[in-house]
């Protein structure tokens, strides 16, 4: 398995698998914006990708750099962790999320976070021993 950034290159096996991720639920012009952002050096988005041997993307992981009060440097929002379906239990979500922890530490990061669905199983199984649980309740204000 080969982990790396997600390049532009890579556009027609994401597709897919973020429509996957979304439930086919996002539109064009969400999907257009996101893919912009995520392979535009000026944008904070960024994306991993497992590859097999043949570079045939079997899944990726999104996250968001950004600032934060009480450090100087930025905190990591992981957004979407996303394994095709077929090649799931295989540990290659646990491989991603250990890369961009590796990524986190010698960038120096303030915090790595991410939600999780609480009525999931197998992502609750996959984070249980991955970070710290807190236990905040997430409120949203529609817009």
């Amino acid at each position: 398995m080969i982990l790396r950034p997600i390049e532009r290159q890579d556009y027609d096996q994401w597709r897919p698998l973020w429509q996957e991720n979304c439930l086919h639920q996002i539109t064009d012009d969400v999907t257009a914006e996101t893919w912009r952002r995520l392979t535009n050096p000026k944008e904070n988005v960024y994306g991993l990708g497992v590859f097999d041997d043949q570079g045939n993307l079997l899944g990726f992981l999104h996250y968001i750099l950004h600032p934060t009060t009480g450090f100087k440097e930025p905190a990591c929002y992981m957004q979407d962790l996303f394994i095709d379906e077929q090649y799931r239990r295989q540990g290659l979500a646990r491989r991603l999320v250990w890369e961009l922890n590796e990524m986190g530490k010698a960038a120096q990061w303030a915090r790595i976070y991410w939600f999780a669905d609480n009525k999931d199983a197998a992502v609750q199984n996959l984070y249980k021993n991955l970070g710290i649980r807190m236990d905040f309740t997430l409120f949203m204000l529609p817009t």
